[in-house]
């Protein structure tokens, strides 16, 4: 218990650091959304730049302490502002469009890349120097190829050539977003080579995981006695060697979980998918300091909830852990 504590006090502290690089980056960097918008539209006279500062609280309007003071204050009354690129809709509102398209297709292939890699790496392992160990070396070398590169290949591929799968956007045109069976089957439709490029990018990793904290557990004391008792080689693996074994796995999983909010950047852009990677990259490029620092917000809290997450886990599953936090 002690040693939670002492985590979730680092991570509060965390917490505050990130909340205030997130506000002065973004102040700091030349240019702001107003000049962003006056190259915009052209037409617009240059006695509107001073109204358009004051209308979305930016430029030399007040100093800069006060107006991280004021964010301070918006953030603790669940404030995120008005986007003045989409003016007059809060921020919030396009965060919350955004974040399921990301959550269920980037979180999806999360799942399914951890599941299918643990699995793999637990025979690989198992059966040492097997088909699965002979071709770990390839998938580690996919695992290592960049998301957009795979992205690339695979519009091209699939899409361009082969015309099997859409290549852009979340959903086909013209169909209303709801819990509706075209909808959905588009949506499912164009999820599927983002979701694979995800898949064949990172499995490698969990089953080259895998495979090696398997090797060293299989080899332990406890593993060889059950072996020697003539248990069937399925309780032995799975109950014994991969049970020890996941343990820094699960750990990773939940990490990785965290950063699923985040997105994809490179791979939403490739694929023009509206997930909050897209947003980001918008609001980034277009010096969109209310939903970039929103956004940042949400990731750096999800990522902090989720080392959480990992510690209690962590602490739940190895009674060393607990030991020491005493």
């Amino acid at each position: 218990m002690k040693f939670l504590l002492r985590r979730i006090g680092f991570y509060l502290i965390a917490l505050f650091v990130a909340i205030t690089v997130n506000f002065f980056i973004p102040r700091l960097m030349p240019g702001n959304v107003v000049d962003s918008l006056m190259a915009k539209y052209p037409t617009l006279k240059p006695q509107a730049q001073h109204a358009l500062e004051i209308l979305l609280g930016v430029g030399h309007n007040g100093s800069l302490i006060g107006q991280y003071f004021t964010y301070l204050h918006q953030l603790a009354t669940g404030n995120l502002g008005i986007d003045p690129l989409q003016f007059p809709t809060p921020v919030i509102s396009i965060i919350k469009a955004a974040l399921p398209w990301t959550l269920v297709l980037v979180g999806t292939a999360t799942v399914i890349a951890w599941v299918l890699g643990t699995l793999l790496g637990i025979f690989a392992a198992w059966r040492r120097g097997g088909f699965l160990d002979q071709i770990l070396p390839g998938l580690s070398f996919i695992q290592a190829t960049p998301y957009f590169f795979l992205a690339l290949v695979l519009v091209w591929v699939l899409s361009i050539h082969f015309h099997l799968f859409p290549s852009q956007q979340g959903f086909s045109n013209g169909l209303a977003i709801g819990w509706n069976g075209p909808f959905i089957a588009s949506a499912l439709d164009h999820a599927i080579l983002p979701a694979l490029t995800i898949v064949v990018t990172s499995m490698a990793g969990w089953m080259l995981q895998m495979r090696n904290v398997m090797i060293t557990t299989i080899g332990e004391d406890y593993v060889l006695a059950a072996q020697a008792k003539g248990l069937a080689n399925r309780r032995v693996i799975f109950s014994y060697a991969a049970r020890n074994a996941i343990l820094p796995s699960l750990s990773g999983f939940a990490l990785a979980l965290g950063f699923v909010v985040s997105g994809t950047l490179l791979m939403e852009i490739v694929f023009n998918y509206p997930g909050i990677g897209t947003q980001l990259y918008t609001a980034v490029t277009s010096n969109d300091y209310p939903l970039t620092q929103a956004i940042f917000l949400v990731i750096s809290v999800t990522v902090l909830v989720a080392n959480i997450v990992a510690d209690v886990i962590y602490v739940v599953s190895d009674p060393r852990a607990r030991s020491k936090g005493e």
